[in-house]
């Protein structure tokens, strides 16, 4: 597959968001432990560079879901890999690469509120306010964005273009 891709959000914007983010959740969660729940693959990349700059204690924990097949959304929500931890009574960050629709977001945020934790607060790279259905609140969003597929920087295409240090824009693909 061959595709064409633009520059959409820098390194370094990337590098001072998540810094700003950070500052908030040090701040929310001052005093307390931090869960913090990464949604693979995706958010790894995020999540990784997020929790260098968090000054609280923090566990991480990682749980994999799917829903998409190349550029399209199936809609069918699959985990790949389940939580493990116990988060009963835990304050939980669930880190997320991208919300588009928020059906994915949903399904996570009602499988961790079943679990009673303390709390649970939401966190997305980027996120497509205009094609959000979800009826959760995000909490830290790091990049509002269109509705263009976006690579780089732990996204991807079909399991590609995941190390791009920068979020692009695909302007076309060709099998």
């Amino acid at each position: 597959m061959t595709i064409q891709y633009q520059c959409k959000i820098s390194q370094n914007k990337i590098k001072h968001r998540i810094k700003e983010i950070s500052t908030q959740i040090n701040q929310d969660f001052h005093g307390k432990e931090l869960t913090i729940i990464c949604v693979l693959k995706g958010a790894f990349i995020f999540t990784a560079d997020l929790v260098r700059m968090i000054k609280i204690p923090v566990k991480i924990e990682f749980i994999s879901v799917s829903s998409y097949d190349g550029m399209i959304s199936s809609g069918a929500i699959r985990v790949n890999k389940a939580l493990t931890a116990d988060i009963k009574g835990k304050h939980v960050l669930l880190v997320e690469d991208i919300i588009d629709s928020g059906h994915t977001i949903d399904y996570l945020t009602h499988l961790l509120e079943s679990q009673h934790p303390a709390s649970l607060r939401i966190c997305t790279l980027l996120s497509k306010t205009a094609s959000h259905k979800n009826k959760y609140k995000i909490d830290y969003i790091g990049f509002e964005m269109t509705n263009d597929f976006a690579i780089g920087y732990g996204l991807d295409l079909n399991g590609q273009y995941r190390e791009l240090p920068f979020i692009a824009q695909v302007i076309n693909s060709q099998s």
